[in-house]
């Protein structure tokens, strides 16, 4: 391959894993508090390491609650409206820590964010290990998602995008130029289950020796990888007087994330023992299908095209190349 094919990108010197945004998606709350004790050991180390990471323990509050959020879903409180808005004493416990994290992290969109940014989290619904981001060009991270692929071949792995083109990032992941949540499951919420603990450990270890050898110098070759890109939610059936659900997922949708689901195929099946079927107009992947946390927010499952998405081969950015990068930046801001 001609050197003039491959994409050039910065280092990636700083990295972020957080772990317990959502107090009670315990194995990136345990495996945070491992890093951070094993953190201890290696700090002689740092100097010849090519990247800095940084773990990061986001909601503690909610974490000794083993609950999902104090006052309101830390993991949507990163807009920039959000992070940069007046301040006072009565703002929800989590909005103050979003800010802090904002803070710590970023700040969002700016030079000093961090590079890189894994917030760990688990899911009630079958899922594997997803990676969920809001671009699906962003070639740092689908590389990432290839290099798990091949490196953890026995655990079904997904890269879910989430597009907002028409609205604004809201999670911890948002803050860093680049980033992603690493969704893992099925688990419980308030419960760790070793052979999912294990993986998201395996996943984090993995990604921490990708971006070493990014950092490195060395060339990931072009390819292509399947992402899913969300299309849209559905809620439960509801009762119009109370809004109470009337239906639950059906038996022979259950479990099946990522399983092709067609028009006409079982959807709910109602309290009564009445089926109701997808009436779609085409073939969607459910995904997060009868995940706990989403109850309270109206979403019984999402639904995602699948999409085969090229990507090109990338290395490291020379010190020459990145000077030249910079000036370049310098002087589009003074056009400006």
């Amino acid at each position: 391959m001609e050197v003039d094919e491959v994409v050039c990108l910065p280092r990636l010197p700083r990295v972020a894993v957080c772990g317990g945004t959502h107090g009670n998606e315990l194995s990136g709350v345990y495996l945070v508090r491992e890093l951070l004790k094993a953190e201890k050991k290696v700090r002689k180390k740092e100097e010849e390491e090519p990247v800095s990471v940084q773990m990061v323990l986001s909601n503690p509050r909610a974490m000794q609650q083993c609950r999902r959020y104090i006052d309101t879903d830390l993991n949507r409180c990163f807009t920039q409206a959000a992070l940069n808005g007046s301040t006072s004493d009565s703002d929800p416990y989590e909005m103050i820590r979003s800010r802090e994290l904002n803070a710590m992290l970023g700040p969002k969109g700016s030079p000093k964010a961090v590079d890189l940014v894994c917030d760990l989290h688990n899911t009630t619904a079958n899922m594997g290990l997803c990676l969920i981001a809001y671009s699906d060009c962003d070639w740092i991270c689908l590389h990432i998602f290839r290099h798990l692929q091949r490196q953890m071949p026995d655990i079904p792995i997904r890269y879910i995008h989430f597009d907002v083109s028409c609205k604004e990032s809201y999670s911890l992941d948002s803050v860093g130029k680049h980033g992603f949540a690493m969704e893992i499951g099925p688990q419980p919420h308030g419960v760790v289950r070793s052979n999912i603990y294990t993986a998201m450990k395996v996943g984090v270890q993995h990604v921490l020796d990708w971006v070493r050898s990014f950092n490195s110098g060395t060339i990931f070759e072009a390819g292509f990888v399947d992402v899913f890109t969300m299309v849209k939610h559905i809620d439960y059936p509801r009762d119009k007087e109370t809004r109470n659900i009337t239906a639950a997922i059906h038996p022979q949708l259950q479990d099946r994330d990522f399983c092709l689901l067609h028009p006409g195929d079982a959807l709910f099946q109602t309290f009564s023992g009445e089926t109701l079927r997808y009436k779609g107009n085409e073939p969607l992947y459910p995904f997060f299908v009868n995940e706990c946390a989403y109850y309270e927010k109206g979403i019984a499952l999402s639904l995602a095209r699948k999409r085969h998405v090229m990507i090109p081969a990338i290395r490291v950015q020379t010190e020459e190349e990145q000077q030249q990068a910079n000036e370049q930046g310098f002087a589009s801001e003074e056009e400006e």
